[in-house]
């Protein structure tokens, strides 16, 4: 167990399912609109989790892309500004719980947050699935070959709601992501404020500022990439990443000390990460046994969404649950749907998810040639482990 004198996690390898509509991320943005006064086009009965933020008109939300809670809390040495959140010396507790959604993965959380809908509705399914109308692999990510990535995706997200209600907002991220497929799925709407060198700190905390007191009302999303990718590179054990970890949490103390009293900044990450040893990679073309009645091969490393041929699902699940034994938890598509993997489920969007999914535990992955990309990964996500599901929630 983790404690910082903060929230309490579970140990790394524990199975976690999303915490929808008690504490996850889409439920923050809807939270935040309650603040401002701004109600979800679909509220729920019970309207939105509060999350315990408190009242204020202007806001920035800080999305730390890789930063999972128990990486900071087994790190907090390096992060000593986000340590004292997590630890909640502030004046306001982080939420304990808060989590993504599933697949643990950067499309989709992002996705969740910018619209505050659950997976299964807005329909941005993971890193890569099945075309829902050609049927070919696509990558949601990059969405190379996709010329209408809004046609997969039609819901307003909130950013644009708030916009159309009269609050400033903003969006600061690297310049290239500027009209990007991912962008105009998850994150449409605010007014883009281009990052053109990430390197350069004080032109992010100069645009963060300016886009916070754009008006009375105000709305900031800022993204940061850099430890994700270290991540994914070097691995969350090593230096490269604790660096990284340092740089920003500088680099956010120094925002929070330059915004005005009234702005309250939130602080989240999209996933956690774990670091995959080569002898606990499994490669679907090495294995017979994984490889029949399978058509397409997605998603990723550590949740594989699978295709198969007509009524095959049920038996290459049985399959892959012979030779995964205790290192996976594989699911027939229903199965999934049933145990809440990813919320509400439209019936447009029920197709794309696989027909078998298979989310690895303890530090195992499956990986396949045909996305030769991520053989050279170390750090990897997207399952339901407590490493990779929880992300901090923390108000200054």
């Amino acid at each position: 167990m983790r404690s910082l004198s903060g929230p309490v996690f579970p140990v790394a390898g524990q199975v976690t399912l999303p915490q929808y509509h008690r504490g996850a991320l889409c439920d923050l943005l809807p939270a935040i609109g309650a603040r401002l006064g701004i109600a979800a086009p679909d509220a729920r009965p019970d309207g939105p989790v509060g999350l315990g933020l408190p009242e204020a008109d202007r806001w920035v939300v800080v999305l730390v892309d890789g930063l999972g809670a128990l990486q900071l809390a087994d790190h907090a040495e390096h992060a000593p500004y986000l340590a004292s959140l997590l630890r909640g010396d502030g004046d306001h507790a982080p939420f304990d719980g808060f989590t993504a959604g599933l697949p643990s993965t950067t499309v989709t959380s992002l996705t969740s947050l910018g619209t505050g809908l659950v997976p299964g509705r807005h329909g941005i399914v993971g890193y890569s699935a099945r075309h829902p109308v050609t049927g070919a692999f696509l990558n949601m990510l990059t969405w190379q070959g996709e010329d209408d990535p809004v046609s997969l995706q039609p819901h307003p997200t909130r950013l644009r709601t708030f916009a159309e209600a009269g609050v400033a907002v903003g969006m600061v991220a690297p310049a290239r992501f500027e009209g990007s497929g991912l962008t105009q799925v998850a994150l449409a709407g605010p007014v883009f404020h281009p990052i053109h060198d990430e390197r350069d700190e004080d032109c992010r905390v100069a645009a963060i500022l300016d886009a916070a007191t754009a008006g009375p009302r105000s709305l900031v999303y800022a993204y940061e990439r850099e430890l994700d990718h270290t991540g994914h590179t070097r691995g969350v054990d090593s230096g490269e990443w604790r660096h990284q970890l340092r740089r920003i949490d500088a680099m956010l103390e120094r925002v929070r000390d330059e915004l005005p009293d009234d702005v309250r900044m939130v602080i989240t990450g999209d996933h956690g990460m774990i670091d995959v040893p080569d002898e606990h990679r499994l490669v679907v073309e090495d294995v017979a046994a994984l490889q029949g009645d399978v058509e397409l091969v997605a998603g990723e490393g550590r949740f594989r969404q699978l295709y198969t041929a007509p009524g095959r699902a049920g038996a290459v699940a049985e399959r892959w649950r012979g030779e995964l034994g205790p290192h996976a938890l594989v699911r027939t598509r229903a199965e999934a749907v049933a145990e809440g993997w990813y919320g509400e489920v439209d019936p447009e969007v029920l197709p794309r998810y696989g027909d078998v999914v298979v989310a690895l535990l303890e530090d195992w992955a499956v990986m396949t040639r045909t996305l030769p990309g991520e053989l050279a990964l170390v750090g990897m996500h997207g399952s339901l482990t407590a490493a990779e599901m929880y992300v901090p929630l923390v108000v200054d």
